[in-house]
């Protein structure tokens, strides 16, 4: 194991005890516990068995549990094995959206990511009977989830995802879509529009479209401009996503006794109220015979053992897991619905000699998709004979659904005379972490990402290195041919490809998975939105369930990283022209020198339970004709505060003085949030006090010049000229570690260089 996947196990998966003396020896210890925590739910003489089926499985990296499981199996904890949830449709009331706001942190608190449907509250400006006053809207309360959820990470938990969906019909539609316009609303959302067949056929047809609620017509539009408009945010701030409501709906397995209105964060999993899904993969690229060679294959049988495996896994794992809500076991166990899918697709299409989204590489995506679909069928089909079919199994409706009427003729049968164990069971989810674990295969169902990149590794004396990773299939193919050898032209990566080619394999593999697929389709910064808006119409006529792009560009980056700049030799202190590729914090020769005079402004701040305001100061200092904060006052009458405010001053003054791109702080202190709640201020909610001096700082830094209105990013000519990636835009930077990697992948920001990343 790599000194990167000893990492990522030891910090995320490896069992230890409270006072982090480690439990797991190593990882075929966590393999056992896993696959022994599995095997409980078998009958006590089959349980030795299975657990040696299942270790079997884990062993070599070949079935890849999602992280959940295997933080959580066998340990004990009071945490869910389950990774995807959608919650209850909210009851258009303050009491039921408040109660639906203490499910999602009961789930949250557990590691559950969350997706819910925002479509069932009145739009902004709807009579509120009895109170005498207007509703705010569902966009305003989905401050209130991302202030929740924020809270939730703030007390140690795993970070927070959640995915807010809301229908193209509301009459709030134009402001979920251009809701993430303002930096850091809802950066815990993901957002998704349902999008339906009669909307895309308005499109289609420049038909008029009609948004209400409650029977009451609030505007009509043209439905293109409507389209537009999503597709120019999704060109310019890579949201919100589309989701084809009516065609996943109509090709659900449970269409007979379920409605889905929402996904999980990352969109694999549609689910409908309190639907919880499990998530496993199968890792491809250990599965491919004579790699390199004229005659490499995949093991289709090895496929098939492996699939048998994984479907009885993960349906013994929906016995012995916790869930946060009684309503989510519930439907968990009457549908025993599983997410088994793939990763480490593309490096199995390269150690096969063939380049993604080649005419080639989608024959054998049916090919290797459709065997596995068809063993996870009959394996459910053969568990049903011994442990019972699913409980909502109806022997009328199920055989008739569109995906099940597709199978062989054989399952069919099968499933007839015994029924099936689990309601669905295919699902492509992001792998990101795992597949790291297992030796940096390609996740998913996505292109390589980049073949080489630069990773900080914690050392066991607490000090750490970088160290580059390379791809599983580069890093065999180094090993076998040498390090001089030109990578073939069947290597390509998510850089090189063209979005028809993302479309091709979504759209391949979408035809075998019974659910759905997490997938991020990269478009060059280049092109044009009268090119790109139509990514979305051809997903659709694909069959896609959903599509989500990610194009770089001023506003959100770039994907690319880019090489540390020295910083220039001078006894004065200057700007940096750009930060390390990891650590975070640039340090000055020596702090700026107080002038007798400074300029600045005060600004002042009621707090609603402070029985005085609050005044801060920033002053600046003038440095090459631009204006630099320089330090912060913050004074009252509650004395109370004293001790804090001073103490906060100091350390704001302090950073302010070395100079740099200092526009971080303002981050840290509009991320506090107070259990005892925020207030609402000027329109919006401000989570806590300290959030809001974090604000009048930042409209502070923008007022003189120092950030943009627009991206809060350090607004100095060098340093923008220096961030400019490959694309023309400038990179985005980790808010870890500050590594010009921050890249976007299923629906994830995610970090390169220390593995941050966040759904939202």
């Amino acid at each position: 194991m790599s000194d990167i996947a000893h990492q990522i196990w030891d910090m995320k998966y490896r069992f230890k005890r409270a006072d982090g003396t480690p439990v797991d020896g190593d990882v075929a210890a966590s393999w056992a516990r896993v696959a022994l925590a599995a095997s409980e739910a078998e009958k006590p003489d089959d349980r030795r068995t299975h657990a040696l089926e299942f270790a079997k499985a884990l062993a070599g990296y070949r079935f890849l549990p999602a992280g959940r499981i295997m933080a959580g199996a066998g340990t004990g904890r009071a945490v869910t094995l389950f990774n995807c949830f959608v919650m209850g449709a909210i009851p258009d009331s303050m009491d039921g959206i408040f109660s639906a706001v203490r499910e999602a942190a009961l789930t949250l608190q557990q590691g559950g990511g969350i997706g819910y449907d925002f479509s069932t509250i009145r739009p902004k400006g709807a009579p509120v009977e009895g109170v005498g006053a207007d509703a705010s809207g569902p966009v305003s309360f989905m401050d209130v989830w991302d202030s929740m959820c924020r809270i939730i990470m703030s007390a140690g938990s795993r970070r927070g995802a959640m995915m807010a969906t809301l229908a193209a019909d509301h009459p709030d539609i134009e402001e979920f879509i251009t809701a993430k316009r303002t930096p850091g609303r809802l950066s815990m959302f993901n957002l998704s529009v349902l999008v339906g067949d009669r909307f895309m056929a308005a499109v289609r047809n420049d038909a008029d479209w009609e948004l209400s609620f409650g029977g009451r017509v609030y505007k009509t539009m043209r439905a293109r401009d409507l389209w537009d408009r999503i597709m120019r945010s999704t060109y310019d701030y890579a949201e919100p996503g589309v989701i084809f409501i009516d065609r996943i709906n109509a090709e659900n397995n449970l269409g007979y006794c379920e409605t889905i209105r929402a996904t999980n964060p990352c969109g694999e999993q549609p689910l409908p109220p309190y639907g919880a899904c499990l998530l496993g993969s199968i890792n491809l690229a250990r599965l491919v015979k004579n790699p390199f060679e004229e005659n490499a294959e995949l093991d289709l049988e090895a496929l098939k053992d492996l699939t048998r495996t994984a479907v009885r896994f993960l349906d013994n794992v929906i016995d012995i897991s916790r869930f946060p809500l009684e309503a989510q076991r519930a439907e968990a166990q009457a549908k025993r619905r599983l997410g088994l899918g793939v990763t480490g697709l593309a490096d199995a299409l390269i150690f096969c000699r063939t380049k993604y989204g080649s005419p080639e590489s989608l024959k054998l995506i049916d090919e290797w998709l459709e065997t596995l679909s068809h063993a996870a069928y009959r394996a459910s089909a053969e568990l049903a004979r011994e442990k019972g079919p699913f409980p909502l199994f109806d022997a009328e409706e199920y055989p008739e659904r569109p995906f099940v009427r597709a199978l062989p003729e054989d399952i069919r049968d099968m499933i007839a005379q015994h029924g099936i164990r689990n309601g669905l069971l295919t699902s492509i989810a992001p792998t990101g972490t795992i597949s790291l674990f297992a030796g940096n295969v390609s996740s998913g169902i996505e292109p390589v990402f980049a073949y080489t990149y630069n990773r900080r590794v914690l050392l066991p004396d607490g000090t750490n290195r970088e160290e580059p990773v390379r791809d599983f299939a580069v890093e065999a193919f180094r090993a076998r041919h040498g390090e001089e050898t030109p990578l073939p032209d069947y290597f390509v990566n998510a850089q090189t490809l063209e979005p028809a080619d993302h479309l091709a394999v979504q759209a391949a593999a979408q035809k075998h998975i019974d659910s759905s697929i997490s997938k991020t389709i990269n478009v060059p910064q280049s092109m044009s939105f009268e090119a790109f808006k139509d990514v979305y119409t051809q997903a659709y006529e694909l069959g896609c369930k959903g599509c989500t792009t990610y194009r770089p560009n001023a506003i959100t980056g770039a994907v690319l990283s880019l090489p540390e700049t020295p910083a220039p030799e001078s006894d004065e202190p200057q700007l940096p022209l750009d930060l390390p590729k990891s650590g975070g914090i640039v340090y000055m020769t020596k702090p700026f020198d107080r002038p007798e005079v400074l300029i600045g402004q005060t600004y002042k701040i009621k707090w609603l339970d402070a029985d005085h305001a609050f005044y801060i100061t920033v002053n600046d200092i003038e440095k090459d004709g631009r204006r630099l904060p320089f330090e912060v006052f913050i004074n009252s009458k509650n004395m109370e505060a004293y001790a804090w405010t001073l103490a906060l001053t100091r350390m704001i003054s302090a950073v302010f003085r070395r100079g740099g791109d200092v526009s971080f702080v303002v981050d840290e202190l509009k991320a506090v949030f107070d259990p005892r709640g925020g207030q609402w201020m000027e329109g919006h909610y401000v989570p806590s006090l300290l959030a809001a001096i974090g604000e009048v700082i930042e409209r502070h830094l923008i007022a003189i010049g120092f950030i943009s209105p627009r991206d809060g990013k350090l607004a100095v000519e060098d340093r923008q000229a220096a961030a400019v990636a490959a694309e023309g835009a400038p990179a985005r930077r980790c808010p870890r570690c500050a590594s010009a990697s921050f890249v976007r992948l299923e629906g994830c920001d995610s970090c390169l260089s220390c593995g941050y990343s966040k759904c939202g």
